[in-house]
């Protein structure tokens, strides 16, 4: 499934100079938009049901279980803002996940901003195609 483009994509230079939680932000948003959209082309089923899915794909659990199976696929840019995001000190952290996953969910949610607002679109597909199939 492919995301929306961002037609006014930032330099590298911009978007690291963004702090980490608002890449992480924005990836939070991207992330969903693609589970949303992957799920909803597998089923014909009641939105409830496809809610239900995308909650716990989109979870900081599930978001840490697909950083696990990227990780070696990263290039040292990607690495570097992947760390910075799960080294960032959120407000707050999820009720229902360990203080690493969700510290490693923020990084994989930065690494996905990161990717949509410097618009490498391709790049972006690729780790979450490859991040989806971590079931």
């Amino acid at each position: 499934m492919s995301l929306p483009l961002n037609n006014q994509p930032m330099t590298i230079k911009q978007a690291r100079e963004l702090s980490p939680l608002v890449l992480a932000y924005v990836g939070d948003g991207v992330h969903t938009l693609y589970v949303r959209l992957v799920e909803m082309s597998k089923t014909t089923g009641k939105t409830d049901k496809l809610h239900k899915a995308v909650i716990r794909r989109v979870s900081a659990t599930a978001q840490a279980e697909s950083m696990s199976a990227i990780e070696g696929l990263l290039t040292e840019e990607e690495g570097d803002i992947f760390r910075r995001g799960r080294n960032s000190h959120p407000h707050s952290f999820a009720k229902n996940a360990t203080v690493l996953d969700y510290k490693t969910a923020t990084g994989f949610e930065a690494l996905v901003g990161y990717l949509y607002l410097t618009a490498q679109h391709d790049r972006l597909q690729y780790l979450l195609s490859v991040s989806y199939k971590n079931d």
